[in-house]
Parts: structure tokens; sequence; C-alpha cells
């Protein structure tokens, strides 16, 4: 498959998780948490600004409507794109509510809107760390998952994970930091996950070779 048609099929992808998201908030129901795993929240923070936005986004809606009303054509095509622009906001909330981060027995599941989907294997986290950061600067090999501007929880990896961006591409990251609504729960809960991974491994580990008889 040709680059151009995966990334149309991605950005199709990303608007119908989008729109799920939104029968998923009505139905006050979340995605991909399954029996014995623990779901995260990381969309409180952001709700204000969010639903301002897209007030601002309505009222302009409304003002290009009436300034328009004497051009049907022109009319219709910027109600179409208003309207549109409108729910894919608020679409981005609701798939921030639904798609919390989730906590499995051998996985961290990392979650931001519809657009980043990144799963960390417990046996790669090496520290966490509750981490108020609202400053972020680009490097390579980190990966921040901002809301509001600000993260709260930084993960150091043992070995990188591969990041893949919305259009696709693909990098390898060992430093993650991302945000919860309560950081300091989801820090304590992730070391415990990763500490009883640990023991987990370690007592099912293959017992040494016997050594050679004397």
């Amino acid at each position: 498959m040709n680059r151009p048609v995966a990334v149309v099929r991605r950005l199709v992808g990303h608007e119908l998780r989008l729109m799920t998201s939104l029968v998923l908030w009505a139905a006050r129901r979340r995605h991909g948490v399954g029996p014995g795993e623990r779901p995260f929240g990381h969309a409180r923070d952001q709700g204000a600004p969010m639903h301002g936005f897209a007030f601002v986004c309505l009222v302009e809606t409304l003002a290009v409507s009436y300034l328009l009303k004497d051009r049907p054509a022109m009319h219709a095509v910027m109600l179409f794109v208003d309207v549109y622009t409108v729910v894919f906001v608020i679409g981005l909330h609701a798939a921030s509510v639904t798609r919390p981060h989730v906590l499995s027995a051998q996985a961290l599941r990392l979650r931001q809107a519809g657009h980043v989907d990144l799963l960390i294997p417990l046996d790669r986290i090496a520290a966490v760390r509750h981490e108020l950061l609202f400053t972020h600067e680009k490097r390579d090999g980190v990966l921040d998952l901002t809301v509001a501007a600000q993260t709260s929880v930084t993960l150091e990896l043992s070995e990188p994970v591969t990041f893949t961006g919305l259009l696709g591409r693909e990098r390898p990251v060992r430093v993650v930091r991302c945000h919860a609504d309560d950081a300091l729960a989801f820090a304590g809960a992730l070391r415990e996950a990763v500490t009883r991974e640990a023991v987990t491994r370690e007592r099912t580990a293959p017992s040494p070779p016997p050594g050679r008889p004397g």
C-alpha cells in the first residue's frame, strides 16, 4: 500500500473513532477496558477549554450562516463545514473521556483522544515519577502526551517502544510523559503493577541447569 492511501485510511479511521466516541460518551461507556483492568481518566483538565472552543465555533457557525443567508450555495457549504467543526471538537473531547489510560497485569495502554494508542509492556518500565511539567522541549526518544499543556507522570523505559503518529510515522521512545486526572494514584498503581509483574516473572523463570557432578 502506497503512503498517500495509507495516510487517508489512517485519517478516516481517526474520524470514525471520534464519531464512535460521541456515541460511547452519550451512553456513558468506555472503550478498551476489560475485566480486571484499571482505567485512569485524563480528560478532566481539558474539559473547560474544549467546551469553550466548541462554543466559539458554534457562535461562528451562527454568524456565518446569517451573513450568507442570501447566497444559498455558499451558505450550504459553509454550514456543513462549520457544523462538522463543532462536532469534531466535541468528538475530540469525547474520545479523551471514553478512551482512558488502561493498566492491566502485563501492560500499560496510554491513549490521547483518538490519535494516540501506545502499549507499553510493564517489564520495560524502569522508573515511574509523579512530575508536574508545563514546558516540554522536543527531544529525540521522548514522547509528551500533554493535556491542557501539562504532563504529570514520567515513565522511563529500559527498552524503547515504537510510537506511531497519526499519519503513520514511527519512532522509538524511551521516555514517556503523560497526564492523569489523579496522577498520584496513577503513578502509585503503576509502580505496584511493575513490582508485581517483576516478582511474578522471577518466580516463573526457568531454574538454572544443575551443575556437573564432581
